[in-house]
């Protein structure tokens, strides 16, 4: 099933580190494989990794040149003979708007055995695979975009907007993935999310939603603490008005002098981390998301073991955390305000703009519009 697809796709391709990006035109499959879909893509939005990536210092491999990009919402035109259904097995066809997944081979040990397929060693990642490659348009910041056979897919309501769907697509499902680890949420648990970044304030309106008796939100600059509270935080610290001990010294206030029962962190910066041992009670958990960069920090091993504490690495996520953040944006859009982290609207040829403002952090989610 196919409408009539153009030769070429205007693409954002990162040829090298650190260099403006540069807008090519990329071929679009002509034939598309059995299971496999073309889509028109309408929105892409900007996450931390982009930066990473762009400015070579992601622990990742990446494969140059790639179409940069991995946070895309696009319209079906296009699909494969055997792609009439999405991941979670409702019905697609051409002109609904989906979002897809990274891929996973279903055949190594941690696909198996561990039924890990976020830890895949065969996966093929959006916007790190080489572009000059078949199906070449493995990126977000491009006019179409192609999903691999392999790749999960989810059919997007339609009372959630592309931006919002977009920013779901990578960003809310990791902390989807992060919450589906940490197992349930205490009605009587502090929780504690370091960071407020599109990812930590997605956490405090999940935390929040999910009954935590106190979620308190440690970030900046304070236009984002107030979007915390607006999702629900409790309480906000401002890290640019407080030193770590004083930060350790009012959670221990909220909580009886124990801390908190979970800490979550999304603040991405090394330092963070040995933070958030100090915050986390005696036998309490600690989810980390953020950490994906090459940067390195001195702890002390035995805190970990002191307080017995209970510590998760949380990566990426599959279909079932795509679809779980799109069904969450849908319930809860009319009275948690998603909209305010988009920040701004930007076209494909202002993506060097649009890059360098999240990389200088004025930006909480720009998202390039087709």
């Amino acid at each position: 099933m196919r409408g009539s697809l153009p030769k070429y796709s205007r693409a954002a391709v990162v040829r090298e580190f650190k260099a403006p990006v540069c807008l090519e035109e990329v071929p679009v499959p002509q034939q598309v494989e059995p299971g496999a879909l073309v889509t028109k893509v309408h929105a892409c939005s900007i996450c931390g990794t982009d930066i990473h990536l762009w400015q070579g210092n992601l622990s990742l491999r990446v494969d140059l040149p790639v179409i940069l990009g991995h946070e895309m919402v696009g319209e079906i035109v296009a699909m494969g003979e055997g792609a009439g259904r999405d991941s979670i097995g409702q019905d697609l066809k051409v002109g609904d708007r989906i979002t897809w997944t990274h891929t996973s081979c279903g055949r190594c040990y941690f696909c198996t055995v561990l039924r890990e397929p976020t830890l895949c060693q065969y996966s093929r990642k959006y916007m790190y695979v080489c572009m000059e490659e078949f199906p070449h348009l493995l990126g977000g910041f491009s006019e179409y975009g192609y999903v691999v056979p392999e790749a999960g897919r989810v059919r997007v309501p339609d009372n959630v907007p592309d931006e919002l769907a977009s920013m779901a697509s990578c960003a809310f499902r990791s902390v989807m993935n992060a919450f589906d680890l940490l197992g349930r949420v205490d009605p009587l648990d502090t929780v504690v999310v370091q960071g407020a970044g599109p990812l930590g304030l997605l956490a405090t309106a999940v935390a929040k939603v999910s009954g935590a008796r106190r979620v308190v939100t440690i970030g900046a600059p304070d236009a984002r603490l107030d979007i915390a509270s607006a999702f629900g935080a409790d309480e906000v610290i401002s890290v640019e008005t407080t030193s770590p001990q004083e930060r350790l010294d009012r959670v221990l206030s909220l909580t009886g002098g124990r801390g908190a029962d979970t800490v979550m962190e999304f603040a991405g910066h090394p330092k963070a981390f040995a933070e958030g041992l100090d915050l986390a009670r005696r036998g309490g958990n600690y989810v980390i998301v953020g950490q994906l960069g090459q940067g390195e920090v001195p702890i002390k091993p035995s805190a970990i073991v002191a307080k017995q504490l209970r510590i998760l690495g949380s990566f990426s996520g599959q279909a079932k955390a795509y679809w779980k953040a799109l069904e969450f944006v849908s319930l809860h859009g009319s009275h948690i305000p998603f909209e305010r982290m988009i920040s701004n609207r930007y076209s494909l040829d202002e993506v060097d703009t649009a890059l360098t403002r999240m990389k200088n952090f004025e930006e909480i989610k720009p998202v390039i519009m087709f």
